[in-house]
């Protein structure tokens, strides 16, 4: 039975990794092979499929809400040229390889991650290191390593956010742990990324502004999301990256033109849209008065219990429970709402901007939308079926103590074969919490090895490679990337797990 349990599983990363086919197609795929196992092999019976398919409605708004205007409030800043902004300004600060690596290809990465998300660091990244003189290869390979520590608490907090979701767990017990598993993570990538620049000489000679620049960005990432400000915790980890590396950066300036001067205006002007979400986010959530007032509207059920003909049980309780007006989707609409009038009014927009943000915001979003709407389903299913359960036993009686060590790599599973982080705590969430529980291991902590991994393991995407790829003049290359990202990542992976063990072995 575990066999055929973790087939849509296999069936997804088959299809991905295998015949390179994307996450939408392989998530229907994944989806349909669940829904045969379930009703064929794990009994389970029309009833049952339907409250799981009702319950799979609300995970999927939840999520997918944040996505969608998460990606939004980027295109409203994008296009009045905010981006470009903030890219052409950030090569002035220092002439040093090495902290022009550290600076645009781990902190401006990191930021970018916090705000969008969805391939945009590497995407925006690359062309400015190849201008700059990095090699093509270089240029991708920094900024994939650079983002990966924020891709969690960054895209809005969209990939906590699916962890939450499907675990039912709330950020009280799951930020903790993870803030501090990624923030340590952080502080690793800001060495991979010197090294990735220069070698170990860049390594020795800026040791100390890597340790300066990952502890104040880990810190203020971990204190935004132990406040319940998760879903901006990569956004203000990457600023505080900014505010700190822009100093040093000018410590270490090396040889520059006394030409080049920072034109600070539109640099804080293109941040404002930014600077919106980040107060709007704080007001809401310190607020107490105001939050209980925007918390009364809240659309979910209750759901009764079901069982299969096999005779797996899942309890009565509710759904996800939607709070509309204090979601984290409604602040990011309402943030790009502001912005977007902000812009308007300074000028910075061309005829039609509307309609072209509109239009390429559901254009670059309907594909990652129907990737996780299948996987959610899969995900749902295989627990209202039994099949995770299955699995959970399976790892537990296979593994037992080790099972800890492999979390991260679960994890990083998941997105290499999903394309995302998000889709791989959907996936895996859900059974690497039941089997800690079978293990009788501290959740908390394996759910932060989960997306810690997740988080890592996204950057060797296939889906991520390629568009580095194209952004940086290497089609046709993508392997070359793929094995230089890869032994990186695997020295991270193999930190994490020994972070796990660390965490399991003091709890």
């Amino acid at each position: 039975m575990f066999i055929l349990a973790i087939l849509p599983i296999l069936v997804i990363l088959l299809l991905m990794v295998g015949f390179r086919w994307g996450a939408s197609r392989a998530g229907g795929a994944g989806y349909l092979t669940a829904f045969l196992v379930a009703w064929i092999w794990f009994g389970i019976n029309p009833e049952t499929l339907s409250y799981a398919h009702a319950k799979a409605v609300f995970l999927i708004l939840d999520v997918l809400l944040i996505i969608w205007t998460a990606f939004l409030l980027f295109r409203v800043v994008d296009e009045a040229g905010g981006i470009q902004i903030l890219s052409k300004s950030l090569p002035y600060l220092t002439a040093d390889k090495g902290m022009q690596a550290l600076i645009i290809g781990w902190i401006f990465a990191s930021f970018l991650q916090g705000v969008g998300g969805f391939g945009v660091p590497v995407a925006v990244i690359a062309p400015i290191l190849i201008g700059l003189g990095f090699s093509p290869l270089s240029a991708v390979v920094i900024p994939s390593l650079g983002h990966s520590w924020a891709v969690t608490f960054g895209s809005l907090g969209a990939s906590f956010n699916a962890m939450m979701a499907a675990t039912g767990l709330d950020w009280q017990v799951l930020a903790s742990p993870a803030a501090i598993f990624l923030g340590i993570a952080g502080i690793c990538v800001g060495f991979a990324a010197a090294f990735a620049a220069g070698g170990w000489k860049t390594i020795r000679r800026l040791a100390l502004p890597i340790l300066i620049i990952g502890v104040v960005m880990s810190t203020a990432q971990y204190l935004t999301v132990t406040l319940g400000l998760w879903n901006i915790g990569g956004l203000i980890g990457g600023t505080a990256g900014l505010l700190i590396g822009i100093p040093l950066a000018w410590v270490y300036k090396g040889k520059t033109k006394s030409s080049e001067k920072l034109d600070w205006k539109p640099l804080l002007i293109s941040l404002s849209g930014y600077g919106v979400l980040v107060v709007l986010t704080l007001v809401i959530q310190l607020v107490l008065p105001l939050n209980g007032f925007l918390s009364q509207v809240q659309f979910g059920f209750d759901f009764p219990a079901t069982r299969t003909l096999a005779g797996y049980i899942v309890p009565a309780g509710p759904g996800r429970q939607i709070t509309i007006f204090r979601h984290a989707g409604m602040i990011l609409l309402v943030s790009s709402a502001a912005a977007y009038l902000f812009f308007k009014s300074a000028g910075w927009y061309k005829n039609g901007a509307l309609s072209r943000i509109l239009a390429t915001t559901g254009k670059r979003v309907i594909s990652s939308s129907v990737g996780i709407t299948s996987i959610v389903m899969m995900a749902v299913i295989m627990q209202h079926a039994g099949m995770t359960d299955t699995l959970a036993r399976g790892f537990s009686t296979s593994l037992g103590w080790f099972y800890p060590a492999l979390s991260p790599w679960i994890g990083a599973l998941g997105a290499v074969m999903t394309g995302s982080n998000a889709n791989s705590n959907l996936v895996f969430s859900a059974l690497q919490l039941r089997t800690a529980e079978l293990l009788g291991l501290p959740a908390a902590i394996i759910l932060a090895a989960q997306t810690t991994g997740g988080a890592l393991g996204s950057v060797v995407a296939p889906t991520k490679i390629i568009v580095g790829a194209s952004t940086a003049g290497l089609e046709g290359r993508e392997g070359d990337i793929l094995r230089k990202l890869l032994p990186a990542i695997c020295v991270l992976l193999l930190i994490v797990s020994i972070m796990t063990m660390i965490g399991i072995i003091l709890l």
